[in-house]
């Protein structure tokens, strides 16, 4: 018997009222994000998470007071443990979680898989697209808590996996059919912004998503209107473009109404039940854009587990795994892509 350990990353959500602001901190501290040095990085991280409590207390009151990011993951391990053990039934596996900036920590889900003694260690982050804001520093955190046994491969990313565009097709399809069909109806494929700087600099997060977006819209034909637009913005920098609200008023003042995909968040979150939900269903409203409909996320859709499945397989049965259908290398110019960057260590 071999003993598999498979830990799953996401950013974590603030569990209450009072997690809020801490939660704040540990997200704008890590350099990740804000790539100040230390010795600014923090008091402006402490600036930050003040001045933008209240405020995002009040999103997560919308949702009974805290995230619900870490119960919705909890499910998908469960569904993802379930599908390997029938799958290895010879094996032992069992899957972990570790969030980046709330509990469980790296180092409380490190303790744990290093008691489990895995033989066998699988790092697969739950950010369909890389970038080194999310995956790298997920597994940046880990690696340097982790000082258990087993032999370690990462999956990089899985924008364009099969079953991950098949799922998202249906979900589309499913949402646009329940609401009769409507013939004005454009895509708007949402994921969460990113600073130009970083993406110039290399970060291949961009390309991903439209790489993904452009997959998923070639099998919906009746859908053939679509955009990729970037969303949840803050900060004085020049975020990626165009953003969701500015396709939100443009579909409007061309009498469109959107049907919005959230394709770089695989669990509902504040970015989803709140932000596309609340803010963006008003402003569909004062901008005229209707029908305004929104597509949930994959949570444990049968085909986003098949896809992190297929992911952990193929990560078993190499030396160092990249995607769950063959590698996925990024467009040259994106210079901090994993593959290229694990391609040239060796």
């Amino acid at each position: 018997m071999t003993k598999i350990a498979v830990v799953l990353f996401n950013l974590g959500g603030p569990d209450g009222p009072k997690a809020v602001r801490p939660f704040l901190f540990n997200l704008f501290r890590d350099p990740a994000i804000i790539t100040l040095p230390a010795i600014a990085r923090y008091p402006l991280a402490a600036l930050i998470s003040t001045t933008r409590e209240k405020t995002a207390q009040a999103n997560y009151a919308i949702m009974g007071g805290g995230s619900p990011l870490l119960p919705e993951t909890r499910k998908q391990a469960q569904a993802l443990q379930a599908r390997l053990n029938a799958e290895r039934p010879g094996d032992e596996t069992r899957v972990f979680i570790a969030m980046r900036y709330w509990k469980p920590f790296a180092e409380e889900t490190a303790r744990e898989v290093a008691a489990f003694a895995p033989d066998e260690l699988v790092l697969l982050p739950l950010y369909p697209q890389y970038s080194t804001t999310t995956t790298a520093s997920s597994l940046k955190a880990w690696h340097e808590a982790y000082a258990g046994p087993g032999r370690t491969r990462a999956v990089c990313c899985y924008p364009t996996a099969n079953d991950l565009v098949e799922a998202h097709v249906a979900a589309i399809r499913t949402t646009w059919e329940k609401a009769g069909k409507p013939s004005n109806a454009r895509l708007l494929f949402s994921a969460h912004g990113l600073p130009e700087k970083i993406v110039a600099d290399g970060d291949p997060y961009q390309a991903q998503v439209e790489a993904g977006a452009a997959a998923i819209a070639a099998r919906l034909p009746e859908l053939a209107d679509w955009r990729v637009c970037y969303q949840s913005r803050v900060g004085r920098l020049k975020w990626l473009e165009p953003s969701t609200d500015t396709e939100i008023r443009r579909a409007g003042a061309e009498g469109k109404g959107a049907i919005v995909v959230p394709i770089a968040f695989v669990s509902e979150h504040v970015e989803t039940l709140v932000e596309l939900d609340h803010e963006y269903a008003h402003l569909a409203k004062e901008a005229g854009c209707a029908p305004y409909l929104r597509v949930p996320a994959l949570g444990v859709d049968t085909g986003f587990i098949d896809t992190l499945a297929k992911a952990a397989q193929a990560a078993l049965s190499v030396e160092s795994a990249v995607g769950p259908d063959g590698a996925w290398l990024c467009p040259v110019g994106h210079g901090k892509c994993a593959k290229r960057l694990a391609d040239r260590a060796n």
